[in-house]
């Protein structure tokens, strides 16, 4: 039980990291604005649904993202992954890109 608790928090720390990462290289700020939410969202779900297994916030209901069955909430954590995977494709590289205008 304890290896896969660790597995579990190991990935969501792994999803902030990479989240923060994609909104820290992000010039638009919207689309920062957006990384930083979306990242923050699917956290804060997690740690609620962890804070109320281990018996330190009250039961509320919320499933774990990416692994309790929610249906609604499932297909919800998926299009905010998808639309987070896309804004990394519009993250700086290491050459700066020209703008025409």
């Amino acid at each position: 039980g304890g290896v896969g608790l660790l597995i579990i928090i190991g990935a969501y720390l792994l999803i902030m990291f990479r989240g923060v990462r994609i909104a820290a290289q992000i010039d638009d700020p919207f689309g920062k604005l957006l990384a930083v939410g979306i990242t923050f969202q699917i956290m804060i779900q997690a740690l609620f649904n962890l804070g109320a297994v281990f018996g330190l916030l009250p039961i509320t209901g919320i499933p774990l993202p990416f692994v309790s069955y929610g249906g609604s909430s499932l297909m919800f954590m998926l299009t905010s992954a998808g639309i987070l995977v896309n804004l990394s494709s519009h993250v700086k590289r290491g050459v700066k890109q020209e703008r025409p205008f």
